[in-house]
């Protein structure tokens, strides 16, 4: 059987963690191209930081710090802007991704610093996005009334315990 329970120390502790999280995030993100990491994994960690709250206070709870219905949207605004700035460099006669045919006017090893910047912010908000609404639309399928939170699933689970099945029950009897 599974139980649901209020625990305000993981509620809290999530609550402190998580924008330290999102902020190595952040950092991960933007030091891409210098050291290892970049928009997958700075992508990922943001939404771990999204899936921490949701796990620990419910989902219905964390739908201020990111919407569910903001899933698909933004992971398509993220994508568009690396498609646009692949695009934006082959309307000036460059080849797909190649920065130093972004129209800024600033020297080559700038443009392609702003470049890959552009394409590692696009890659974050696209893969943070998306693992969110992957969890999301899994989990509230799933969890129906549990999504609530942790109140709410503390009286899910108290009733679960009242209203199961009848386990003194002889074999055969049924």
């Amino acid at each position: 059987m599974r139980q649901h329970y209020d625990d305000r120390i993981v509620a809290l502790s999530a609550r402190l963690v998580t924008p330290f999280i999102q902020l190595f995030a952040l950092y991960v993100v933007f030091h891409g191209h210098y050291s290892p990491g970049g928009g997958f994994q700075g992508g990922a960690m943001l939404a771990a930081s999204f899936l921490l709250i949701r796990l620990s206070i419910g989902t219905a709870a964390a739908q201020s710090q990111f919407r569910r219905s903001w899933g698909t949207p933004v992971s398509s605004i993220g994508s568009l802007v690396f498609l646009g700035t692949g695009l934006i460099v082959m309307f000036f006669g460059f080849n797909f991704l190649d920065y130093a045919g972004l129209p800024f006017g600033l020297p080559e090893s700038e443009l392609r610093n702003a470049g890959i910047l552009a394409i590692e912010l696009g890659v974050a908000v696209a893969v943070a996005a998306t693992l969110t609404a992957i969890y999301d639309d899994l989990v509230g399928e799933l969890m129906g009334p549990l999504a609530g939170g942790l109140d709410e699933a503390t009286e899910v689970a108290e009733a679960d315990q009242v209203e199961g099945p009848e386990w003194d029950a002889e074999p055969g009897d049924g």
